[in-house]
């Protein structure tokens, strides 16, 4: 069993193999049921391994880096009573996959921590941005023990935390974005129609079109009410179709037709229906209505399933529509219909050839000019597909992009009014593997066009998913159009052999090329498609297929998320203009409603480097997004799901800090430091010099505030020796390392704070355990990040002795910071929140990052009964959390 996340290469036995784990070896826990089950072994030091070998033993051993928590699984075959001597050899190459592995003398309670870093069970270590949780114990459920399984180690792929994280919650209250739920329906956001000249914005949903302002989404909107019919409803009930999210007539198309009117599609309940939108005046008081009289089947137009992927393009009056051509959604096709009368040529791609599309997931339409001459312009389509090639136990998904040309008519003898231009190539999106072979990104989901000076030649952004259910990744690939024509303009594919796959076509190719459009100045001779040569249109039917695949700018994605709690689904691009150049910012939607805002810096030796510069919960549930629109002009992204409509604005500087230092370290386009604040940067402004520094992100050559401990927080604590206390440390960035340092009263020297058995660093502070009178002093809280250091928060910490919270006077030698005045209660309570953390350390599946979370719920309800205080709060003889 080989599980590299990469070359997915297990067979279906093999796979089934590695679920039969029984074996424990010496040393280990023991195993759970007799026959079969998994064992847990105790961690062991490991040699690294070379990535790609294969393991030629029966022992395996895997990690799993879930939620910034290490778990390790010792996964052993059946074998026989007798050893191969060469098995231990094999489960140290196997065990060089893995990495950070930590090591422990005893399979139940771990050794002490050791270091600051997390070199233990016990430590946590916001350095490196993971935590390491204790061993689990032989009593585990067998439940738990299968969600430990890990999916294939993933490797040379770097990952990159949000440098701000938004929730929902701080998102409404920073200001930033507006929330459009409908007028007291059921609102799902299926489609889009920002038009930017005209100055407003169509929302298709289920049952009603809005029309909305693209300032304010709440500002005056107006809505079409267009139900499906109550006979088509019922049909659909019956046919066992869902009553609230399919049984509807859900708007998926909106078109601009010409200045005043729209086309619009919607599914009606499984009966698609088409019909034109008219839009005139001012959109507070104007014509906004459905033309009834316009209505007409929508099929091979729009979708009949709700949820089914769908593209669509209107130019010229001529509607191009990739879509499922029946009710179960099994046969899907390309068409092209309306048109203006009398040339109305409705053309499809020829259905009776699975090689042309099988099962085809369409994700976009783009209108392309090819050349200066308008008789080479082409419609390019993007869309996946089941791919069959050798036996049938072979399908797989891949994606494509394909074309025809607009002046298709389709052919005289053959392929009557079907393309005679249609080509389609392969659309690879991968990681190039150390053994040579890659980690394809099969899936393709959403499509987006950067236009750039040259018309006929933008930049195409795509999002790609995984089909693997074991290895959960997305990646962000960028395609240039010279090399998807050079794809186009080479080599085709051709089946032979017994077992029909794909090779290139090295006979004769007919004239004029298959695939090229009719043109006068090609060939005058050739007026149409009606005119080409039968030998054309008959290797063109069975040649659709380009030999060569399109791979990125790169040869690899500019972005990727593997083993993530999500999925990348929609993306939205705009170009901004900053000090150093400009930059492309990816605004990426996921699955689970939030959109992460990425810019990919290419630095001087050609390498790119991946910034995430927010996390944003768009929506209060974790529902997919639907759809993306951005306006440059308005600085908006519209950002659509089942749960409504989002207005996000594209920037909020002021989140990244008060300082110039930490405005110039988020490395945001957008933002610059003004002299006063961290503010939107504008090209063409005419103020004083603005600082901003996104190719390398260092304050020490934009700033000058960048001086070593200036307005650094101090915090006087107080704590009771042998009880525990907490000093809170958070850094508004993710991607800051933090590091503490000790400070003795009296001493100018600072030495490195180091995690031992009493003192643990998490990801919100240091927890010591158990204080002691050599803990007296001065901690400071620092943050590293791009190789700037500055302190965060100053911490002066003095030890009482147990007895003075019992009311007992203070010994003469003790300084006045202690105050004999301390309840009795507040250090009953003290004594009860150390046990409470002692049993918590003494359960296998509870972290000291979780107990610190539940401390700070319980303190939110008891706000006044504070473990320690202030020195001015004493005098004011409040009982306060010092901690906030």
């Amino acid at each position: 069993m080989h599980m590299h996340a990469y070359t997915q290469t297990n067979s279906p036995q093999e796979m089934e193999q590695s679920r039969k784990l029984v074996v424990p070896q010496r040393g280990s826990t023991p195993c759970l049921g007799q026959g079969g089950g998994i064992c847990i072994s105790s961690p062991r030091s490991l040699e690294p391994k070379q990535p790609g070998q294969l393991a030629s033993d029966t022992s395996y051993i895997y990690q799993r880096v879930q939620r910034g928590t290490i778990l390790q699984l010792s996964l052993r075959l059946p074998t026989s009573a007798k050893r191969d001597p060469k098995a231990g050899s094999g489960a140290q190459r196997e065990a060089r996959r893995v990495t950070s592995l930590s090591s422990s003398s005893s399979p139940g309670r771990p050794e002490p921590p050791r270091s600051l870093m997390g070199t233990s069970a016990w430590s946590s270590g916001s350095a490196q941005g993971k935590r390491r949780a204790p061993w689990p114990q032989p009593w585990v459920g067998l439940l738990g023990m299968l969600l430990l399984i890990p999916p294939p180690a993933v490797h040379a792929v770097k990952q990159s935390l949000p440098r701000v994280t938004l929730s929902h919650k701080e998102l409404l209250h920073s200001g930033s974005v507006v929330l459009f739920q409908g007028l007291a329906e059921s609102l799902h956001s299926h489609t889009l129609l920002l038009d930017e000249e005209r100055g407003r914005l169509l929302l298709g949903a289920r049952d009603h079109i809005y029309y909305l302002n693209p300032d304010n989404l709440n500002v005056q909107p107006r809505k079409i009410s267009w139900p499906a019919s109550r006979e088509r409803v019922e049909m659909c009930k019956l046919a066992g179709k869902n009553p609230q999210t399919e049984c509807g007539n859900f708007v998926r198309l909106l078109h601009n037709y010409n200045r005043t009117h729209v086309y619009a599609c919607g599914t009606g309940a499984f009966h698609p229906t088409c019909a034109f939108v008219e839009l005139s005046g001012r959109r507070e008081d104007g014509v906004f209505q459905l033309i009834s009289s316009s209505a007409e089947s929508g099929r091979l137009k729009c979708p009949f399933d709700p949820w089914q992927p769908f593209a669509s393009v209107l130019t010229d009056q001529y509607l191009y529509a990739g879509t499922a051509s029946d009710f179960l959604g099994k046969d899907s096709t390309f068409t092209r219909s309306l048109g203006p009368p009398p040339d109305q040529h409705f053309i499809r791609t020829d259905i009776s050839e699975d090689y042309w599309i099988n099962e085809g997931k369409f994700i976009a339409a783009l209108p392309i000019s090819d050349t200066y001459n308008p008789d080479d312009d082409k419609i390019y389509f993007f869309f996946r597909e089941a791919s069959r090639d050798g036996s049938v136990s072979e399908k797989r998904v891949l994606s494509r992009v394909a074309r025809v040309c607009k002046n298709d008519v389709g052919g005289l003898r053959s392929l009557t009014n079907k393309w005679t231009t249609f080509l389609k190539a392969r659309l690879v999106c991968s990681i190039p593997g150390p053994d040579g072979v890659d980690t394809h990104f099969d899936e393709l989901q959403d499509i987006f066009l950067m236009p750039t000076k040259d018309e006929s030649n933008p930049v195409v952004y795509g999002v790609f998913t995984t089909s693997s259910s074991i290895f959960k990744g997305s990646a962000v690939c960028v395609y240039s159009m010279a090399d998807i024509r050079a794809v186009f303009n080479g080599p085709y594919a051709h089946k032979e052999g017994p077992d029909h796959r794909w090779i290139e076509y090295e006979g004769r190719i007919p004239y004029p090329r298959p695939g090229t459009c009719p043109s006068r100045t090609y060939d005058p001779r050739i007026k149409s498609t009606k005119d080409f040569p039968d030998e054309v249109i008959s290797f063109i039917r069975f040649h659709p297929l380009m030999y060569h695949s399109v791979y990125p700018i790169t040869r690899r994605p500019v972005f990727t998320r593997v083993n993530t709690d999500y999925r990348l689904m929609q993306i939205a691009v705009d170009r901004v203009h900053a000090e150093d150049g400009q930059y492309d910012v990816m605004f990426l939607g996921t699955d689970v409603g939030s959109v992460l805002k990425v810019v990919s810096i290419t630095q001087e030796n050609w390498a790119t480097e991946e910034i995430i510069l927010e996390e944003l919960q768009v929506f209060k549930t974790s529902s997919p997004i639907l759809n993306m629109e951005i306006s440059s002009k308005q600085q908006q992204l519209y950002v659509g799901s089942a749960e409504g409509l989002a207005q996000v604005s594209l920037h909020r500087c002021d989140i990244y800090g008060q300082g110039c230092a930490e405005c110039c370290l988020a490395r945001d386009p957008y933002c610059a430091w003004d002299g006063n604040q961290c503010s939107r940067y504008i090209p063409a402004s005419k103020r004083r010099a603005r600082r901003q520094d996104i190719k390398h992100g260092d304050p020490y050559s934009q700033c000058w505030d960048t001086e070593e401990g200036k307005d650094v927080e101090e915090k006087l604590m107080f704590g009771v020796e042998t009880n525990s206390t907490f000093l809170e440390c958070v850094s508004r960035s993710q991607q800051a390392q933090i590091r503490w340092f000790y400070q003795r009263p009296g001493s100018d020297f600072r030495e490195e704070v180091k995690a031992d058995d009493r003192v643990l660093v998490t990801d919100r502070g240091l927890l010591i355990r158990w204080l002691q009178q050599a803990d007296t002093g001065s901690y400071i809280c620092t943050s590293q990040e791009q190789r700037f250091t500055r302190t965060l928060l100053h911490f002066s910490v003095r030890v009482l002795q147990p007895g003075q919270l019992d009311g007992q006077p203070p010994p003469p030698q003790r300084g006045p910071s202690e105050d004999p005045n301390i309840s009795h209660a507040a250090a009953v309570e003290a004594r009860q929140r150390y046990k409470d953390f002692l049993r918590v350390l003494s359960g296998p599946a509870r972290s000291v990052d979780e107990y610190c979370e539940t401390l700070w719920f319980r303190e939110k309800r008891m706000r006044m009964r504070g473990k320690w205080k202030h020195m001015q709060e004493i005098r004011k003889s409040r009982n306060r959390r010092h901690h906030h």
